[in-house]
């Protein structure tokens, strides 16, 4: 094991041997399957692109008609009606665990820029939250956890299978992201956690298939045993945020059942994938603009009821989606509006069965919390509303023609303009960024880039100008956008001239980059 990154301020305290140690023995364990279940991943792309079509798996038939449960809710985890989400920098650390939720997750992944420092103080930072020794001062403000207060249950998300620590080698390979970010977290806190009361609690995100999950769980089994944690301590959560995962919530959760926590809804990602898998395949599965595709369209009710009755007919329990607004301080009536599509947005989850739902900012807490504590009451969740009238059918979960909304210039010029400012601010080491008074991470970012490619290689004429979508057409409005950006405070040419670069190589080329942080990481130091 040979770790390249420097080793900056008290990384000796997360980077030591037995902690290396222990990444090391999961990834001799576990690297070569998830090699394997990478190459699946493409081998069904294959057969996607070739003609093929998503469907509830008959092999696993038995699965959704068995009679099984999953593991009772885990302590900290019984009550989720708010959970926030943010990066593991000291300052949202110590802000999502005072804001009055019940989780914060804790993100390695689409919130998080995967520069070294972000990725091992991020460790520091969790590590000290459960020690509460962490504290910090900026501006003259001092921010510090408040004192004998309960905090937040902290739920880590680990990069997906898809990503390498490039900065850690075993045997002079990378190692993977999700063991390395597991591991660390693991080694440090479980006992920790364990000895609050509470657990080593996790969200597994960017999962395609119950094998996937299945490596996860066989990872949980083997970590508990080599550390001497007591087995099912372990909780997670699956996001189901691509479409071939959709087709397999049921399966999901039994391959974790022991160390499950049910289902979340993650729609921005989830919305990346329709677009990913079925690119090639014409106008069938083109979106609209990603600000005119709403949680109300056809295929995306399908995606969320099909969630709530999988969850609740195994006792797991169902998280909603993002709410991405950052209320403004200057503005009220942007404010106003914003708001009400907020509680909108939670009152629709949290009628359709859902035990809790997310939040981008500790304003939106008090919200998300009325509109649950109004269905929920005394409660910790509605398990009991088991969704039996919902019946999904596989093309139920494939109409995407059916999504109402148009193509316009103005989304076109939205999604340029959100792409190279959230790609800037990644190269520069801020995974999550507040865009246009929403919180941007990696999952928009993605549909921004995807779509356009979509629409170019779809011959999509915009509805308000009449102009095709053509690169040339795009590559005018990149320089267009970023000649605005650049009369802006603080504006850095450097980051956006690889912003530019990588969006081109992303959303231009011909081949379809599986992932734009593939491409985004190889460039970072």
């Amino acid at each position: 094991m040979e770790i390249t990154g420097p080793m900056l301020d008290r990384f000796d305290e997360i980077l030591t041997p037995e902690a290396l140690d222990f990444v090391a023995a999961l990834q001799r364990e576990f690297g070569a399957r998830r090699l394997e279940l990478l190459e699946a991943r493409q081998a069904r792309q294959a057969e996607l692109s070739g003609g093929g079509m998503l469907d509830f798996l008959p092999e696993t038939k038995e699965i959704r008609e068995g009679d099984w449960r999953v593991a009772p809710p885990a302590p900290g985890l019984e009550d989720r009606r708010v959970e926030i989400t943010g990066p593991v920098d000291k300052k949202m650390t110590i802000n999502a665990l005072n804001s009055g939720a019940k989780v914060w997750l804790a993100d390695f992944e689409d919130a998080n820029s995967p520069l070294w420092e972000n990725c091992v103080a991020g460790h520091l930072n969790l590590r000290d939250a459960l020690d509460r020794t962490i504290d910090f001062e900026t501006g003259g403000k001092t921010y510090a956890l408040k004192p004998d207060a309960e905090l937040a249950t902290i739920v880590v998300r680990p990069r997906g299978w898809h990503l390498d620590e490039k900065h850690a080698t075993l045997d002079g390979q990378p190692v993977s992201g999700s063991l390395f970010d597991f591991a660390l977290y693991f080694f440090h806190c479980a006992q920790r956690q364990i000895d609050k009361g509470k657990g080593p609690y996790f969200y597994l995100p960017k999962i395609e298939s119950y094998l996937e999950a299945r490596l996860w769980n066989d990872v949980f089994t083997r970590a508990q045993e080599l550390l001497g944690i007591p087995y099912g301590s372990i909780r997670a959560t699956v996001l189901i945020e691509t479409y071939p995962a959709a087709f397999e919530m049921e399966e999901i959760l039994y391959e974790l059942r022991d160390h499950s926590a049910g289902l979340n809804a993650g729609r921005w990602d989830y919305l990346f994938s329709v677009i990913k898998k079925f690119r090639t395949r014409g106008r069938e599965f083109l979106l609209p603009e990603r600000n005119a595709v709403t949680m109300t369209a056809p295929f995306m009710r399908a995606y969320t009821e099909l969630l709530v009755r999988s969850c609740h007919k195994r006792g797991a329990h169902a998280i909603g989606g993002m709410a991405a607004f950052i209320p403004s301080r200057r503005d009220p009536e942007v404010n106003a509006v914003a708001l009400e599509k907020v509680r909108a947005d939670k009152t629709r989850e949290s009628g359709d069965g859902f035990d809790g739902s997310w939040v981008a900012h500790p304003d939106l807490v008090p919200i998300c919390r009325e509109v649950f504590d109004g269905v929920l009451g005394s409660r910790p969740n509605q398990l009991d509303r088991l969704r039996e009238d919902v019946s999904v059918s596989a093309a139920d979960l494939l109409a995407v023609s059916e999504t109402p909304g148009e193509i316009t210039e103005t989304g076109l010029r939205n999604n340029v303009d959100v792409a190279l400012r959230y790609l800037a601010a990644w190269m520069g080491g801020l995974g999550a960024v507040a865009i246009h008074n929403l919180m941007e991470d990696a999952a928009t970012a993605e549909i921004s880039r995807s779509q356009i490619w979509q629409w170019i290689h779809n011959d999509i004429t915009l509805a308000d100008t009449g102009a095709q979508v053509t690169k040339d057409l795009v590559e005018r409005i990149i320089l267009e956008e970023i000649a605005k950006i650049a009369t802006e405070p603080g504006y850095d040419s450097k980051l956006f001239d690889q912003a530019t670069a990588l969006f081109a190589e992303v959303a231009l080329d011909d081949d379809f980059a599986e992932f734009l942080t593939l491409p985004a990481y190889a460039r970072m130091p």
